[in-house]
């Protein structure tokens, strides 16, 4: 049994073993490890996702996890499962309502359409929701190790449409307390400025934005409580030594970040009813290039009032002025992701040093 494990782990891309007896970690076996995750969930991520998956292949291999394969399908269910799939956003040609990642899967996208599922399944949904939250952290780093720009952003939304239970092409006011599809339309229709994010809310004077929401005053003041506790950041970045790096030499990012708590001693958790349980904020810091699609460098962080960080990637092998972006994502909150684009002029190496050759990233 034991060497059958092995075997499996190995040929996973979980651990490597060497001479028969010495086991060493992999990246993948490394991710599986920290999130406490399966590893054949793992090395389904990293065979089924291509740096072409669009969000419905996203969904489907989420949905594809090890964790799910025990959902209970009871009787009678199967008709309520092929309902709720054939009315979403991402819809199955024949599917197989009695396979649980099919299940699972429904009740994702019926939690981001915000579409009420009761009984047994509300209680399944749960399930499947607190599970996808390590998993999407998962799949991030997977996608990260691929090096896949585009990508790992998408999982990154995903995570924050995980949160709130809205598509990412939802009004980002639905994440405010009372507002409704009608109000957010009105808002984004409103004469002489649209409002279409929280802070386009803020920037308004009162008095406008009473007569724009019509809303009670115990309405107001959820709205005022939702906006005084979402997330506000400055970010500042220094490229160090700009003007002197060299082909085959580390780039180095150091990045400064600072929370207006509006007077608070603390953050708490992010305001977002339809998640099951408290969920603290967590961000990502990413350095990118866009015209190759490549991901460079990654950070997790967590951040109260004050944080620095340092993010490094290697310079690429040729010459010149080379732009990059540096990304701030949430993984709770749509509409407070920031970008940032820089340039490095990266100058010829000196005689006789080679190219590091660096290639390809472990997130641990």
């Amino acid at each position: 049994m034991v060497e059958n494990t092995l075997s499996d782990l190995e040929t996973s891309k979980c651990v490597a073993i060497e001479d028969d007896i010495h086991l060493s970690p992999l990246n993948l076996g490394r991710i599986s490890s920290y999130y406490h995750i399966s590893y054949t969930t793992i090395e389904r991520f990293s065979s089924s996702i291509t740096s072409n998956t669009k969000m419905k292949g996203l969904l489907e291999v989420l949905s594809s996890a090890l964790e799910y394969a025990y959902l209970p399908i009871r009787l009678g269910e199967e008709e309520v499962v092929c309902k709720l799939i054939n009315h979403q956003r991402f819809s199955f040609v024949n599917p197989n309502v009695k396979d649980p990642h099919v299940k699972a899967n429904a009740l994702l996208q019926a939690h981001f359409s915000r579409q009420f599922v009761g009984g047994g399944m509300a209680l399944d949904q749960r399930e499947v929701l607190l599970s996808a939250n390590k998993l999407l952290q998962a799949m991030v780093d997977v996608i990260s190790s691929n090096g896949w720009l585009s990508l790992a952003l998408l999982a990154m939304e995903v995570s924050q449409m995980l949160t709130q239970g809205m598509w990412e092409r939802d009004s980002m006011l639905l994440q405010l307390p009372h507002f409704t599809k009608e109000l957010a339309r009105k808002c984004k229709e409103n004469p002489g400025t649209s409002i279409e994010t929280v802070f386009d809310l803020l920037e308004m004077e009162d008095i406008k934005r009473r007569e724009l929401l019509s809303m009670s005053d115990s309405q107001f003041l959820d709205i005022a409580r939702f906006c005084n506790r979402f997330p506000n950041i400055d970010l500042s970045y220094e490229v160090l030594q700009n003007d002197s790096i060299r082909i085959g030499e580390d780039i180095t990012v150091h990045v400064t970040l600072e929370r207006d708590l509006e007077g608070r001693t603390e953050v708490g958790p992010v305001h977002a009813p339809r998640c099951p349980k408290a969920k603290e904020e967590g961000w990502w810091l990413i350095v990118g290039d866009t015209k190759t699609n490549s991901l460079l460098a990654i950070k997790r962080v967590s951040l109260q009032r004050k944080l620095k960080a340092k993010l490094e990637f290697a310079a690429p092998a040729d010459a010149g002025k080379k732009p990059y972006v540096l990304y701030f994502m949430c993984d709770s909150c749509m509409g407070c992701d920031q970008e940032y684009d820089f340039t490095v002029d990266v100058k010829e190496a000196h005689d006789g040093k080679e190219d590091s050759g660096r290639k390809g990233k472990s997130i641990f």
